[in-house]
């Protein structure tokens, strides 16, 4: 999604005017919406970059961000301000007023205008999206015209419902004066005159008769257009409340592991609540037609049609309702135990129907995946059904005023407790799954309907220690990407066509490092997936990948998985090297082998970064030197670690090794890294000395630095415990690894001359 960027309000402002209408009203809930326009660029690089990560944050650091985004909101809008004094008042005028209103509105809730802006966006992302994908828009476009029909059938409906009750009143009062009349030639003495009266009277009750039968005949055809509008309620329901919000759950799935998210659920909501509206209307002119036929006597012949059609509208609301009772925001995926996290739960159709004016409360537990599967086919629930201890699990659901939603957002649930199921075979604690279950029960109608409604978040793997996170992840990834939205719960395939895990691999990247893999990345994942030294000629797509050779069985000769392989690289990056990654300074996934050969074609200092395949999470310098016999070598640096980078960043090390000189093919390395590099002053301002350390390949000359003299005090870096050659044995041996060296480098070793002793000093001269 942030690949938008600054180009996503461009897009925006070329949308039909009635969907520019729709995102204005949601703006103007917070801002108005020339403050999205003047300040465009700057809200789509504070908020964008968190829409995909959501999920990833922990809650304390997420409203770290969203109270960081208020402030800076605040201060650009008063920075920007008096840029249009003199030129455009209404806006200097705007801003200035917004800074104060946001500052009074937000400053204890930054966490709302955040989220609100955020949806925001990605309305806007979304229809910029389904402008751009035909096939979806024309689903919207189905939805949208089926409850446009749906709506003018329903109102015509009951336009001749209030005729109908009309004609029976009319009816009433006829049959009344009729039955008066009937009274009243009874009484009649005179021949003629009853007579004359009696055929008045017949000639009335005929009339009557015909009026009746006409009004029977209308209430027939009533019904008939009641059951074919109960026929399109059920089509317009299996449109939005299967197909739409099941796809809508199925992509948070996929956002699990780095999707953009096509957040339409505000789409989703006004569809669910016209529905509910129809529903609510097509059950009170049922429940009118009720009344109306028992002012007058019901023939006997004539079959009850309104009692089917009255339990089959409320049974299309509660199905309705427990749909709607959807998790927007999902725990996390891989959950700690005694560590904070949030949740938001949404009943879609709660401002339409008015279920928050009873205060329904929701509760949360953890369930098995046993005892998910028992609340999916069953559909029922005790609140004895746990799998654990959370605190601070209940919440009431209220109306949000700002945004139109019943919601309840649960910001400080702590697991305190798990129980776990027996283990089968060889499954650990990370490939056991839980769900958190939402239960609520909701009242309609002044309590004439109490529906029970509950959810089941997407799988969650419970760890207690960090070291199991990258399992867990590896069993969220696969239940993310391979999850069939009708499953049993959790039930995933045992293997997959290796192009849909490239494509799962790809995405994940892609929302880690902020750079997706190429096509020779991916070629060298397959490689190392399924073992393959070289290229294999098989059809990807008829090559399937086991959950085994994903993550369970290590790759040969080394003691991790191909999963563990990836996860720590992608975390490196992550952590360390996403700029470099993102600018494409790094190879990374390539062989060993076919390093070399590209760079024996190369100059003498040409290099690359590549991905270490011995050690975890390890990257790799490789370049082309001269060898002991002065032919051109490669040399392998031995790979640096996370901990490494928290010391000195891989661009710094490039700076300092004299060796590197062109990053292949030919770039030089300062125009490739030097933005990178780290400035370093030449004079302390403390009155101290300034040091700094530096990297170095024992036995080859370190070259010179400006104000440097060749004194160092080397502290070996990485550790001596790494499964690499050490220098004794492997130095200028092409293809094996060099140990790299810190060095502390001292401006001016001479003025420390008192600091040491003589002998020292003579030892390091």
């Amino acid at each position: 999604m942030a690949n938008l960027s600054s180009l996503l309000w461009e897009q925006t402002v070329k949308l039909p005017p009635e969907v520019m209408m729709t995102i204005k009203q949601h703006y103007n809930e917070v801002m108005p919406i020339e403050i999205r326009h003047f300040l465009a660029q700057w809200l789509e690089e504070h908020i964008l970059p968190s829409m995909n990560l959501q999920m990833e944050y922990d809650p304390q650091q997420y409203e770290h961000i969203a109270s960081t985004f208020l402030s800076d909101f605040i201060h650009e809008l008063e920075t920007r301000a008096p840029d249009f004094t003199g030129t455009n008042v209404t806006v200097q005028l705007c801003f200035t007023e917004m800074a104060k209103k946001l500052r009074q509105r937000y400053q204890h809730d930054p966490l709302q205008l955040f989220n609100h802006l955020t949806r925001c966006l990605q309305m806007e992302w979304s229809y910029v999206n389904n402008c751009a994908m035909p096939y979806q828009n024309a689903e919207i476009v189905e939805v949208n015209e089926k409850l446009h029909i749906l709506t003018s059938m329903v109102a015509a409906n009951e336009e001749e419902n209030r005729q109908l009750k009309l004609d029976y009143e009319r009816f009433s009062l006829e049959y009344h004066d009729l039955f008066k009349t009937t009274a009243y030639v009874k009484t009649l003495t005179n021949p003629q005159e009853a007579e004359q009266s009696k055929a008045q009277l017949n000639e009335q009750q005929k009339r009557l008769q015909d009026f009746l039968n006409t009004i029977q005949n209308r209430l027939l055809t009533l019904i008939g257009k009641i059951k074919e509008v109960i026929d399109q309620l059920q089509q317009a329901h299996e449109l939005i409340m299967v197909k739409q919000l099941r796809l809508w759950k199925a992509n948070q799935g996929l956002a699990g592991n780095g999707a953009p998210l096509n957040n339409n659920l505000d789409t989703i909501q006004q569809w669910c609540e016209t529905l509910a509206d129809n529903l609510w209307n097509t059950k009170t002119q049922i429940s009118i037609l009720l009344k109306t036929r028992q002012t007058v006597q019901n023939d006997p012949n004539l079959p009850d049609l309104l009692e089917p059609s009255r339990k089959e509208i409320i049974n299309l609301l509660v199905k309705l309702v427990t749909a709607s009772f959807v998790i927007e925001k999902q725990p996390p995926q891989v959950m700690k135990t005694n560590t904070r996290f949030t949740a938001t739960v949404r009943l879609l159709v709660g401002p339409k129907l008015n279920i928050q004016m009873n205060s329904p409360s929701v509760r949360v537990s953890i369930v098995s995946e046993s005892q998910a599967q028992h609340v999916q086919q069953s559909n029922q629930y005790s609140e004895a059904l746990a799998s654990g201890e959370i605190l601070n699990n209940s919440g009431t659901l209220e109306y949000q005023q700002a945004t139109n939603q019943v919601s309840v957002s649960f910001r400080n649930m702590q697991l305190k407790k798990i129980k776990r199921a027996e283990k089968k075979g060889t499954e650990s604690v990370m490939d056991e799954k839980f769900a958190l279950l939402f239960q609520s029960k909701f009242q309609i109608g002044s309590g004439e309907l109490v529906i029970t409604a509950w959810a089941l978040s997407l799988p969650v793997v419970v760890i207690v220690h960090g070291n199991q996170e990258p399992q867990s992840w590896a069993t969220i990834t696969w239940d993310n990407a391979f999850a069939d939205p009708m499953r049993i719960p959790f039930q995933v395939p045992d293997k997959v066509p290796w192009p849909r895990l490239a494509d799962a691999l790809n995405m994940k990247f892609k929302a880690a490092t902020g750079r997706l893999l190429s096509e020779g990345n991916l070629q060298f994942l397959c490689e190392k997936a399924f073992r393959h030294t070289t290229p294999n000629t098989l059809n990807q797509n008829e090559m399937y990948i086991s959950w085994a050779q994903f993550c369970k069985e290590p790759l040969p000769d080394r003691t991790y998985t191909f999963w563990e392989w990836f996860y720590a690289v992608m975390k490196l990056t992550r952590e360390h090297l996403r700029n470099p990654w993102q600018d494409g300074l790094i190879i990374g996934f390539i062989h060993k082998k076919q390093a070399e050969d590209m760079l024996m074609k190369c100059p003498i200092g040409t290099f690359l970064l590549r991905f270490s395949d011995s050690e975890l999470g390890g990257v790799t310098i490789a370049w082309v030197g001269d060898g002991s016999d002065q032919q051109p070598q490669i040399f392998m640096l031995q790979p640096f670690l996370a901990k490494d980078f928290a010391i000195r960043s891989l661009p710094d090390h490039i700076a300092d090794l004299q060796q590197l000189v062109s990053l292949y093919p030919e770039t030089p390395k300062e125009k490739a890294f030097g933005k990178y590099f780290t400035a370093f002053p030449s004079q302390a301002n403390n009155g101290y000395v300034v040091r700094r350390l530096v990297t170095q390949v024992p036995g080859v000359p370190m070259g010179s630095y400006p104000n440097t003299p060749s004194h160092s005090m080397s502290i070996q870096s990485p550790d001596h415990t790494r499964d690499t050659p050490s220098i004794s044995s492997s130095y200028g041996q092409p293809g094996n690894a060099l140990p790299s060296e810190f060095g502390m480098m001292l401006d001016d070793f001479d003025d420390l001359g008192g600091m040491f002793p003589t002998n020292y000093q003579n030892q390091q001269n």
